[in-house]
């Protein structure tokens, strides 16, 4: 069983003064965060504790990364919760997790502590911490689940997957084989260590030996002034930042390997990009919280195969099949299903009963549509549901059209993505109302009800809805029709 710290001992021997990670205002060496995680590892441990699970709900910088990995040694669950979310939607996760401890800043702590049992201030612990014995002698039990995540179900109502250190230490070697990474690199992450793909970029270089640079918040200024003044060799992306570089007059005029997931770029912009920043190359993998790494395409396929998501990564099958599980020929469209070892241990529910995602063969599938072309690339058609992938998060329709149904004007609403060359798409609402109904009071009331990420940037109001045979808006004859009142303008 692997552990995702397990070498940091190593490295503290052999490369002791080695940056492991760089902030705007502070630089770690290897020795320093060795006997800072097992330091906060050896805090856990003599913490009394049901469920050994810890709430991490802190701005992006080295406690936050300090407290997710010394937990992870510790034999703990690690619990990042967004900053972005409002009082309502934090209570959800608080409450499907059930953390022994949620740590945060002082300021946040003085807004929620009356509301939210188990919280504490951050410099509190690292006082605590500081106390206690750099080294750590523990031997992590088979395949332990260290990481609790969140995706909204299709209802819109959040579920917690959970994950194994094994499922991350794994995947470790797509960073190294896919990526072609390892432990002379200088790894950019530019975003919320929230999102898995930020967070497991920071973990992964960690492990292979790199340094990690982190910004506290998204700016492309600051991406590319980093990128000119450090000797940065990677960037972790997601689509809209690269939209926002292209906005940039400054230019990188060096090697740079730039690993993008979330939603696929529009073809534009890849030409682009191409264009602008000549020695950049490109990794874009398919990917889902659930399953991990799926497919990779780089440089050299992407400049051939600009439409595909790339070949399976190190360590991964896919399969295509159609409604009666066969598997289907080349070219034809049916629902992928992905086999590794990189996936999660499961759903948990209330109970904290795990439900698994897996067949007994070992496969499984986020109800991703596409085919697989003669060369074993794959492509996506769609997504099953309809999720609005909006700059890299995932947004669901129901949840939006749940709230602004309740509004006493409202007699029809339904929610869709439409296709933006920034956000890759943003949300569209569209209302069938009465008694004079405006854009200005439904946004007031999604305010009170929604993170403002989840506002509609876009509302449209029409006397009929369009229907299919059984009375349900046809959802994708109402995107064609928007799509072309849209170009119209």
């Amino acid at each position: 069983m692997r552990s995702i710290t397990e070498t940091y001992d190593s490295f503290a021997k052999l490369s002791p003064d080695q940056t492991a990670i760089h902030t705007t205002n502070q630089q770690i060496s290897y020795k320093k965060w060795n006997v800072l995680i097992n330091q906060t590892a050896n805090w856990l441990h003599a913490l009394p504790s049901e469920t050994k699970t810890i709430g991490i709900l802190l701005p992006n910088d080295i406690p936050f990364l300090q407290m997710f990995l010394g937990a992870c040694r510790a034999g703990w669950i690690a619990v990042p919760y967004d900053l972005k979310w409002n009082l309502t939607e934090l209570k959800q996760r608080i409450h499907l997790s059930s953390p022994s401890l949620i740590v945060t800043t002082r300021e946040i702590y003085s807004k929620i502590k009356h509301q939210i049992p188990n919280v504490t201030v951050l410099q509190d612990c690292l006082h605590n911490i500081s106390q206690c014995s750099t080294s750590f002698e523990w031997e992590p039990e088979d395949d332990l689940p260290f990481y609790i995540g969140f995706t909204s179900g299709t209802t819109g109502s959040p579920k917690a997957f959970i994950r194994s250190q094994e499922s991350w230490s794994a995947s470790f070697d797509c960073n190294r084989i896919d990526f072609e990474l390892n432990k002379t690199d200088h790894v950019l992450i530019p975003g919320a260590l929230i999102h898995s793909h930020f967070l497991y970029g920071a973990v992964s270089t960690l492990y292979l030996g790199g340094t990690v640079y982190l910004l506290e918040k998204f700016s492309t200024a600051k991406v590319l002034s980093w990128t000119n003044n450090f000797p940065i060799t990677a960037v972790y992306v997601v689509p809209t930042m690269i939209e926002g570089l292209l906005k940039e007059t400054i230019s990188i005029n060096k090697p740079l390997k730039v690993i993008s997931s979330g939603a696929k770029w529009n073809e534009r912009s890849k030409i682009q990009f191409r264009q602008r920043f000549p020695e950049l190359s490109l990794y874009e993998f398919y990917g889902a919280s659930e399953l991990s790494f799926i497919s990779v395409l780089s440089e050299k396929e992407g400049m051939q195969k600009d439409r595909t998501v790339g070949k399976p990564c190190y360590g991964v099958e896919v399969q295509v099949r159609d409604e009666d599980q066969e598997i289907v020929k080349p070219y034809s469209t049916g629902k992928i299903y992905v086999r590794s070892n990189y996936m999660i241990a499961g759903y948990f529910d209330q109970e904290g009963v795990i439900q698994t995602i897996k067949d007994d063969e070992g496969w499984a599938t986020v109800h991703d549509m596409g085919y697989i072309d003669e060369d074993g690339f794959l492509y996506i058609t769609g997504r099953e549901q309809n999720m609005i992938l909006y700059g890299g998060i995932n947004i669901f329709p129901e949840e939006i059209e749940k709230v602004i149904s309740v509004h006493p004007n409202v007699e029809e609403v339904a929610i869709i993505g439409l296709s933006d060359s920034y956000w890759g798409q943003v949300t569209a609402a569209v209302i069938k109302g009465k008694n004079n109904l405006t854009e200005m009071q439904l946004k007031r009331f999604c305010k009170k009800h929604l993170s403002s990420y989840k506002i509609p940037r876009k509302w449209f109001f029409l006397n009929e809805m369009p229907y299919t045979t059984s009375g349900k808006i046809a959802r994708a004859d109402l995107v064609k029709q928007i799509e072309s009142q849209v170009s119209h303008h």
